[in-house]
């Protein structure tokens, strides 16, 4: 099993920047996918989630409006676009793959992409 984040780095606040999470070694379109984050000094929060077909979207608070979570289950890949970025997005971007089959349930991380927005 395998995640891939890329398109994390620097970026001015109000400008934007498009995550990708490459899934391998697992069936990916039964997997809910989400992204997570971890600033420094604070614990890792959920950013976005999406469902196994891409139906629903869920968004924390502090992101609704500005981010966008979709997902290519041809491409087994999911994307995170963030616009509209503030200094306080700054974090390291977890990708992770999750499904409970009743007997079991399986989380998959990503190793992370960093963002930093600072002007």
């Amino acid at each position: 099993v395998q995640l891939v984040e890329s398109g994390g780095g620097l970026v001015q606040p109000g400008g934007s920047l498009r995550l990708s999470c490459v899934a391998s070694g697992f069936t990916f379109n039964r997997y809910a996918m989400s992204w997570y984050r971890q600033a420094p000094g604070k614990e890792r929060e959920l950013v976005a989630a999406i469902s196994s077909a891409g139906g629903t979207t869920n968004y924390a608070d502090s992101v609704k409006g500005r981010f966008t979570i979709s997902r290519d289950n041809a491409k087994n890949t999911v994307y995170l676009q963030m616009n509209s970025l503030k200094p306080e997005d700054t974090a390291v971007y977890y990708c992770k793959g999750s499904a409970d089959w009743g007997f079991r349930r399986d989380n998959y991380w990503g190793q992370g992409t960093q963002v930093t927005v600072s002007s």
